[in-house]
């Protein structure tokens, strides 16, 4: 084979330092136009960005140059210099040390897609601290 292809869909998941609700929504658009960007920079086509006060989600193409963690480290890092360089919230702006990523195939990216669009509407049925755990047992995370 003559050339390299790859095309790897991401649905990456982190919330608030201790899941404060910090993301108001007069801020909301502010800070997720600030990660598709930074993410963009990074050579990482975004498809979509949503999310609560306290947590975030993104679905991106990862940059075949770039792993996982070192795109979230940079991302989350930039985002959180932002909100308090900008005063975007009164209070000193932090992201959680962890996070979830988890690949998405072609044939569910729509599904994908719109469970992101649709995370206000999602979480007054679910709670972020159940709708994490469900993802950790469905991607076989939760014995680790």
């Amino acid at each position: 084979m003559g050339h390299s292809y790859n095309k790897i869909w991401v649905h990456a998941i982190w919330s608030t330092k201790d899941r404060r609700p910090l993301i108001e929504l007069s801020v909301e658009d502010k800070i997720h136009q600030h990660i598709n960007q930074q993410l963009r920079e990074a050579g990482c086509p975004v498809r979509i960005i949503n999310g609560m006060p306290d947590h975030i989600h993104c679905l991106f193409l990862l940059n075949p140059q770039r792993s996982i963690s070192e795109v979230i480290k940079q991302i989350k890092g930039s985002s959180s210099h932002y909100v308090n360089q900008t005063n975007l919230i009164s209070q000193k702006f932090a992201w959680q040390t962890g996070y979830a990523a988890y690949s998405v195939s072609e044939s569910v990216l729509e599904k994908t897609f719109s469970y992101i669009q649709n995370q206000k509407a999602h979480h007054q049925k679910k709670s972020f601290k159940q709708e994490y755990e469900d993802f950790l047992k469905l991607y076989g995370l939760n014995n680790l």
